[in-house]
């Protein structure tokens, strides 16, 4: 029925919606969100809490009180194991719900198809695939930890219009604007962590944290270096959110810093084990800002998902160190290929969002 399609669609979108306020804030689970409708009015709405527990679908339930014959929009098949807590479908049985509308389903073995059918056999009817698509991109990051071991990473680059970030004798602060930075520091809290490579560490130091926007829950700071740590700041700032240390098995790891040995290649990190070795911690979506080698490595190894570059409008020229290092390609074929998504400028400068073709 077209208007119960149109119902059914606006209430799911609610509950996208609900569930995009956990990303950055909810790993190692999916951020789910959760809606409960009686007789067109909403009785109950959650989105899975920070940390992972309660679930969306707990949270809703309790608001509501009564839910007998609501129908429950999910955007994520509601969990059908004994984890921390019993599964949300048979919750959502005991509230003797009416109806379950599914945006998409859930590819850990755990839940695959077994949520639905828990539903379905206690006589609930049960819908899937009502705007599938966008959450299949909000719960991006829990599929791939699932499916392929590792997070989805988000690579940032802030560059000049000749793909400089720094000057010949290393300036980079600020290439782009005061808009373009609080728009990165939005990014950092939809993510778990952020991650820098040693270089970017020893010649800025930087803090790494999202500033200026109230959040209470900070993303992990992730460093990529075969050296030992040194980096004032981020050793100050840990009672603000913790440090991770991805280095080879042969670096002396610093004190303060949560010690990730990974493998290596030719002395060079193997950033397939270490985005591996970041899922196996939970780690469900990563934000990258660089430098210019770690930035190569990963789009060599085929690990980038989605590319956000910001350009500002001026030309440092070819002594300018380049936004992303060597990576030896010979052909235009091998080159990493990725599609526009999206571009739109952010106060004087330019931002255009690329996923992987």
């Amino acid at each position: 029925m077209p208007n119960q399609k149109k119902t059914d669609t606006r209430f799911m979108q609610l509950a996208l919606t609900l569930g995009q306020r956990g990303m950055g804030r909810v790993w190692p689970n999916p951020a789910v969100g959760c809606v409960l409708v009686r007789d067109g009015l909403i009785v109950g709405r959650g989105r899975t809490a920070d940390g992972g527990r309660p679930h969306a679908e707990v949270i809703a339930l309790a608001q509501a009180g009564d839910a007998s014959g609501a129908t429950a929009y999910v955007t994520l098949e509601p969990c059908a194991h004994h984890g921390q807590t019993g599964p949300c479908a048979q919750a959502l049985i005991d509230a003797h719900v009416g109806r379950v509308v599914i945006a998409t389903t859930d590819p850990d073995p755990r839940v695959s198809g077994r949520g639905i059918a828990m539903l379905r056999a206690a006589g609930i009817a049960v819908d899937v695939g009502l705007c599938a698509d966008q959450a299949d991109v909000d719960h991006a990051g829990f599929f791939s930890r699932v499916t392929h071991s590792r997070p989805f990473l988000t690579l940032k680059i802030a560059a000049t219009l000749d793909g400089r970030i720094a000057t010949s004798t290393g300036q980079s602060q600020w290439i782009t604007g005061a808009d373009a930075r609080r728009a990165v520091h939005m990014m950092r809290a939809r993510h778990d962590a952020v991650m820098v490579g040693g270089g970017t560490v020893r010649a800025d130091d930087p803090t790494l944290t999202v500033r200026d926007l109230g959040i209470a829950r900070q993303p992990v700071r992730v460093i990529v270096s075969n050296r030992t740590l040194v980096a004032p700041n981020l050793q100050d700032s840990l009672p603000q959110g913790p440090v991770w240390h991805l280095h080879g098995a042969d670096v002396v790891p610093s004190d303060w810093a949560t010690s990730i040995p990974c493998a290596t290649r030719n002395g060079t990190m193997d950033m397939g084990a270490a985005m591996t070795a970041l899922a196996a911690r939970g780690m469900t979506r990563v934000f990258c800002e660089g430098g210019g080698a770690l930035a190569a490595s990963l789009l060599a190894a085929g690990l980038v998902d989605e590319l956000v570059v910001f350009h500002a409008g001026c030309v440092i020229g070819a002594d300018g160190t380049a936004s992303v290092a060597g990576l030896n390609v010979r052909a235009l074929a091998e080159a990493p290929r990725f599609s526009l998504v999206e571009t739109r400028p952010i106060g004087a400068d330019v931002m255009q969002r690329w996923a992987r073709s």
